[in-house]
């Protein structure tokens, strides 16, 4: 086996969210071992202005790919990537990162309304990258920004095992659904990892079906072209493991990452 061969997949986002992303990585990658990185000390990004969260970002980074020497990064985090990507490249052009963006272009293809949803934090919805999106693979479209202040929040405690208010989160929803013409929304975006894990209340609480298009699987697929498949090579030993930016201990979080197969560990300096 190589260095190459021994060398992690980095899996990054402000929180937890980024867990239905490393959930598909690991199928697709069962050879690699993985580091899952929560910046929850930062958390929400969405409050956040950008350079401040910009430099953050790419100043965390300095540390992660020198301590940790990934194959590759996945940010895992459509505001991280939207907003920094650009910069982490240029600062670290050694890297491999692979970007998390708003499944505009799939679900212009998918919608037969012609009316798409795009459920976001403000931050992603405000970010020229968006656009960029909408305008290249959906001008066809009638495509409806949601930028959600509080949803984020939600899907942490929610996933945590935490009560949640129904109502708050059909009150994050909602605007997502529109009517047209005849015409009905039916397909959402899903511009946030940590919207996933609430993909089943939506469901209840959506006036009228839709697609609820999660990026996770496709974030995976791109991961898996551009690392190096390891062929008859058996996952590593060492095992998966979870640092968090706050240092954070709680029961909650141990139960949670134990439930995913991560070991828990410190942040290194």
């Amino acid at each position: 086996m190589t260095a190459s061969d021994e060398r992690p997949v980095l899996v990054f986002d402000s929180g937890i969210g980024g867990l239905t992303v490393l959930r598909e990585a690991r199928v697709l990658m069962p050879e690699r071992r993985f580091v899952y990185i929560g910046d929850d000390a930062a958390f929400p990004y969405g409050d956040w202005e950008e350079e401040p969260l910009r430099a953050r970002i790419v100043g965390l980074f300095g540390s992660l790919l020198a301590s940790h020497q990934p194959e590759a990064v996945i940010i895992a985090c459509n505001t991280a990537f939207t907003l920094a990507g650009a910069a982490l490249r240029a600062a670290y052009p050694q890297a491999r990162f692979i970007g998390t963006v708003p499944a505009i272009k799939p679900a212009a293809e998918r919608t037969r309304s012609g009316l798409v949803s795009v459920l976001a934090t403000p931050g992603t919805v405000k970010r020229a990258y968006t656009q960029e999106l909408i305008s290249s693979f959906a001008s066809q479209c009638n495509v409806h920004l949601v930028g959600s202040p509080g949803l984020a929040r939600l899907a942490e405690a929610y996933i945590r095992g935490e009560p949640v208010d129904e109502a708050a989160v059909a009150a994050e929803v909602m605007p997502c659904f529109r009517s047209e013409g005849g015409a009905k929304t039916d397909i959402v975006v899903l511009a946030c990892t940590h919207y996933p894990f609430l993909a089943n209340l939506f469901r209840k609480l959506a006036p009228w079906p839709v697609d609820w298009l999660d990026p996770a699987e496709a974030i995976a697929r791109q991961a898996r072209r551009l690392v190096p498949l390891n062929e008859g090579v058996a996952h590593p030993d060492a095992p998966d493991v979870a640092c968090f930016t706050s240092g954070r201990t709680d029961f909650s979080t141990l139960r949670l990452m134990q439930g995913f197969g991560l070991k828990m560990v410190p942040m290194m300096a």
